[in-house]
């Protein structure tokens, strides 16, 4: 158990937010601390210009220091409602990747074969030039529906203005069906909305929360994370359901390390309990859901023992956990997690979080789910918007019904076999596909298919020494991107603008979207001169004065009026389902064939010898997108592979030892060494993300660590929106010496 008194002070201290600034010093050389101070402290005629972070998808309000052109510190911006003044390690060590000196710095050609890594300098001239060539060339040939954009990141989106209006719809983000995209359909089936980034949780007011493979405290979405740590100090109760003993289990009431892949098991088991005893909000469920009696009909045979079977899970802690849950609520939530494609179900799985969370009665409740708003922001005058006439590539004619997005992993299938249609062309932003698609031997073979392929990138990652063009992008402390305004607590338009000179040549991706539109005949969609009159100009056409664009610019951030947080007793609500309700049991899966309620399904199990492959995340790093920087890398040098204990003395494996990793299909990595230790079941090992580069121009992170990305060379689709379930590869270790 955790003390009720911990602080949120403590919290971040032990999960490795605080502090950073002091461990970074010794990263930071000493001409430039006696010039301009110890990271942490203001020094003598500091310029500080407010934007916003994009070390990770969160988009924290950041105050960054700079004297005499060169950025010397980035602290957290008070005015902005996702930061608060507080920020995370990697957005505190930022620095280390605006002054990496691998950054990419001028345009490339390649030369020979594709993959062979061979590229000349050129000219932006000539690269522009270049790109325009080959996205003619395909769209001359093929028509532009055979162009698609793999994206991560905001500065995409003028590249994505750009692929509409040529007159393509094939744009995907990866971070929608390899990462978020489940929960977003589970939640969407029940509650008729998907929750959106930040998610809506309030967890400074819970009295009870349980993390289902959730790792607060190591992925670090900062607002979360002091939620939590105020929840923490309020005494809140938290349930941690995980086959490893995370940072959060340490701040835990109860600790569960359920048998992977049976999470559903207990979730349906969970529903059982609150119904069979009673322990449901009846007033709200009655007021708001439909299909109570079928979900009760449903989950019955989800009894404690039954459930114990699956999960391992003793009926005792079952019951005493769903207990706790429904003596909090409504002031208790499942945490809806945000990496969820597991093993395939997920978004059934997902689902079945919603419906505990609609039984808890939660939604529109204080410590709940509180409702967001969102300040309003009109396009620039005059834009027009485009409309492709094809419809995208990513699926076949009934495939995937309840994506709301279009899924990275079908455009490189059609790529590949040219069903619905061919992709001939790609145009990559900041996305390094072989370490984010599952089962990189695809992405390899359908890059080799493409006519042409543009990367646009920071760093020199894996993707680009495959590409045909590589444009170099500056950083977000570099350039201006266009306006954030999310669905939040409290609604607010934020503000990314450039703090330095881009290093290099490297430019803003506004600039590129902008210059290729002029070559390709669409310039219309750009009718605005820089960036700047796009983001002043929106402003006024909203209807905001010349002060509040003052304040934005100035602070890095404008708050709105907020609308109301919580549902008043017994007010009416219209949920954004056909029934207007929430949906215990669904009409709209049964229609299609799926199943109405969740069911779990056994997943398959490792064999003698073998382990599940589980992956996550660092505090101190945002994946592979980090472990080239020199900063963050002092905190967090390589990942290691977690084992349990025993089955590491029985293997004869000592902890630090380095070892080779295995896949069911042959596929190696490593070395990477043995974290011999208690905090992990049996029958399975973990790694964090994001080591084991192949790209030998990534000096500082080439061949450090295991690379988990290579041993996912299976995965199982979720039928409902497409996501790879990736948590179903098993692997073998063989000891390294000498």
């Amino acid at each position: 158990m955790i003390p009720a008194t911990l602080s949120r002070r403590r919290f971040l201290e032990i999960s490795g937010t605080a502090g950073l600034g002091a461990a970074l010093a010794g990263t930071v050389p000493a001409a430039m601390r006696a010039r301009f101070g110890e990271p942490g402290f203001d020094a003598p005629g500091d310029e500080v210009v407010a934007s916003v972070c994009e070390m990770c998808f969160w988009k924290c309000g950041i105050r960054v220091h700079k004297q005499d052109g060169v950025a010397t510190k980035i602290e957290g911006n008070p005015a902005h409602p996702l930061s608060r003044g507080r920020l995370c390690p990697r957005g505190t060590g930022a620095l280390g990747n605006l002054y990496d000196p691998d950054r990419l710095r001028v345009p490339l050609i390649r030369e020979g074969e594709r993959g062979e890594d061979r590229f000349r300098e050129a000219t932006w001239e000539e690269a522009l030039d270049r790109v325009a060539e080959g996205l003619r060339g395909v769209i001359e040939t093929h028509g532009p529906q055979a162009i698609a954009m793999l994206y991560h990141g905001a500065g995409g989106s003028f590249f994505k203005t750009l692929v509409k209006a040529l007159g393509s719809a094939n744009i995907a983000a990866p971070s929608y069906a390899q990462c978020r995209g489940p929960r977003e359909a589970g939640f969407e089936l029940t509650f008729g909305e998907g929750l959106g980034s930040p998610e809506p949780l309030d967890l400074a007011n819970a009295k009870c929360v349980a993390l289902i493979g959730s790792h607060l405290g190591e992925n670090m979405h900062n607002t979360q994370v002091q939620d939590f740590a105020e929840g923490l100090s309020k005494g809140m109760r938290v349930i941690t359901v995980d086959p490893r003993f995370s940072t959060a289990a340490g701040k835990s009431a109860w600790w569960l390390p359920i048998r992977p892949g049976t999470d559903m098991a207990l979730l349906l088991g969970w529903a059982n309990l609150l119904i069979q005893e009673g322990w449901y909000d009846r007033a709200f469920v009655e007021q708001h859901a439909t299909g109570f009696d079928q979900l009760a009909a449903e989950v019955a045979r989800y009894t404690p023992e039954a459930v114990f079977v699956e999960t391992g899970i003793r009926p005792d802690v079952l019951r005493a956990t769903a207990r706790e849950l429904a003596q909090a609520a409504p002031s208790a939530l499942v945490h809806p997690g945000r990496h969820v494609t597991w093993y395939g179900d997920d978004s059934q799985r997902s689902r079945a979080i919603a419906i505990v969370n609609a039984l808890l009665g939660n939604w529109g409740a204080l410590g709940g789910f509180y409702l967001t708003s969102k300040s309003e922001l009109k396009g620039f005058p005059g834009e027009p918007a485009a409309h492709p006439e094809a419809p995208a590539a990513d699926r076949k004619e009934g495939q995937y019904v309840f994506a709301n997005e279009n899924v990275a992993s079908g455009l490189r299938d059609a790529t590949l076999t040219g069903e619905p249609y061919p992709i001939h062309a790609w145009l990559v932003y900041g996305s390094n596909l072989p370490n984010v698609l599952p089962d990189a031997r695809k992405t390899y073979e359908a890059i080799q298919k493409l006519d042409f392929m543009v990367a646009i990138d920071i760093l020199p990652a894996e993707i680009c020494g495959w590409a045909d063009v590589v444009l170099p992008e500056c950083t977000y402390l570099e350039r201006y991107d266009d306006l954030i305004a999310p669905f939040h607590r409290e609604p607010f338009i934020a503000l990314r603008q450039p703090v330095v000179e881009p290093l290099g040549d490297s430019k803003p991706g506004w600039w590129m979207a902008k210059e290729l539109a002029k070559r390709l005949g669409v310039d219309a969609y750009f009718p605005w001169e820089d960036p700047r009159e796009l983001i002043e100009e929106r402003m006024r056409a909203t209807g905001y004065d010349e002060a509040q664009v003052a304040t934005l610019f100035a602070e890095g951030a404008l708050r709105t009026e907020p609308a109301p947080l919580y549902f008043a007793p017994g007010e009416a609500y219209e949920w954004g389902t056909p029934s207007g309700k929430i949906e215990l049991w669904s009409q709209q899966l049964a229609d299609m064939g799926f199943d109405p309620v969740p069911v779990h399904r056994r997943p398959a199990q490792p064999g003698p010898g073998e382990f599940r492959l589980l992956f996550g995340r660092a505090p101190v790093h945002t994946f592979g997108r980090t472990t080239n920087n020199a900063r963050l890398l002092q905190q967090f040098p390589e990942n290691e592979l977690w084992i349990n204990r025993s089955v590491a003395q029985d293997l004869g494996l000592r902890n630090g030892q380095p070892v080779m990793v295995t896949n069911q299909d042959g596929a190696t990595t490593g070395p990477i060494k043995v974290k011999a230790t208690e905090r992990i079941r049996h029958d399975c090992v973990y790694m964090v993300h994001g080591f084991g580069h192949t790209s030998k121009h990534l000096r500082r992170a080439f061949g450090v660590g295991a690379n988990d990305a290579a041993l996912v060379t299976r995965y199982e689709v979720d039928p409902l929106m497409g996501g790879t379930g990736m948590n179903v590869n098993f692997v073998t270790l063989e000891a390294v010496e000498g």
